[in-house]
């Protein structure tokens, strides 16, 4: 089902699957049983699922709230709003950019196809949502990152975006990872001696999140963006007495900090803390909560 289709009418609003639509919100079924699935509430904190669609009638209901029907009454309820600002949510032309099946990942593909159209305040509900998921405060994120709006071959997309120090962004959604021109490190500048690197700004953010009330003795920061920034990165990194290294947990982070680590004793690999995990966020995503308050000073 196209979500972009023009002049949307309720009766065609309501033929939209729901199990596909709830995808698009970033919302994935915990459990399946013939034609139910069943959900964490996209409608309100829980944490067993009690949130159910039946895919044959195409009708939800909530336990928890004791509401449901059809798609409509679900949009209206999640995103607040009446009727015909929810068609015209459906009818708005941007959806999450998703990868295609069975389509091979082309290296080096021409950047210029990816167009920014606008930038505005992180607000989305299904991009908050997808935030919550990986364990990042909205606070945090909205002061970091920005709702951008972008253009990829004639198709119209949105995620979560993160500006680099040449105003590029990097762009992510529950589905895809992408990045506009020009590429770049991000810096993030605390007139510190010592800097904190990553390769992601998800670890970034994760970072921030479980060392959000700390005000003083703030380091530098430098969010790589692609390890092949490394190299590029490194006078700035070394202009620093300390240098602290939070990449990934796989085999060209490793050989990164491995190189790090011979060239000079400013460095330091922090990457044992998040050892079972192939990334800081994915460390924290599965600590919960309460483990991130008493292992925030670990960082």
């Amino acid at each position: 089902m196209d979500f972009r289709k023009q002049k949307l009418s309720i009766v065609e609003a309501k033929e939209m699957d729901m199990v596909q639509y709830l995808s698009s919100l970033g919302h994935e079924p915990s459990k399946i049983r013939n034609n139910d699935y069943w959900y964490v509430s996209p409608l309100r904190q829980e944490n067993t699922p009690s949130f159910k669609i039946n895919r044959k009638l195409n009708r939800w209901y909530d336990h928890g709230l004791g509401k449901g029907g059809n798609i409509i009454d679900f949009g209206i309820e999640y995103h607040g709003c009446s009727v015909g600002e929810f068609l015209k949510k459906l009818d708005g032309g941007f959806s999450f950019q998703k990868p295609l099946k069975n389509t091979p990942k082309i290296e080096n593909a021409p950047e210029h196809q990816l167009k920014i159209l606008k930038e505005v305040e992180l607000k989305s509900n299904a991009l908050i949502h997808y935030l919550e998921q990986r364990k990042i405060p909205i606070e945090i994120a909205t002061r970091y990152c920005r709702e951008v709006y972008y253009e990829v071959n004639g198709k119209n997309y949105y995620g979560i975006g993160f500006k680099n120090d040449s105003s590029g962004f990097e762009i992510r959604n529950p589905y895809f990872k992408a990045s506009s021109s020009p590429k770049d490190i991000t810096t993030v500048k605390n007139a510190s001696d010592e800097v904190t690197v990553f390769e992601g700004f998800m670890d970034f953010l994760s970072f921030k999140s479980i060392r959000e009330n700390e005000v003083n003795n703030t380091p530098d920061f430098v969010i790589l963006n692609s390890l092949s920034l490394f190299e590029k990165a490194r006078p700035f990194l070394e202009s620093h007495k300390s240098i602290n290294l939070y990449l990934d947990n796989d085999a060209a982070g490793k050989k990164v900090a491995r190189e790090a680590l011979s060239n000079s004793k400013k460095y330091n690999d922090h990457s044992k803390l998040y050892q079972n995990h192939k990334d800081l966020n994915d460390w924290l995503v599965h600590i919960g909560k309460q483990q991130k308050k008493r292992l925030g000073n670990k960082l």
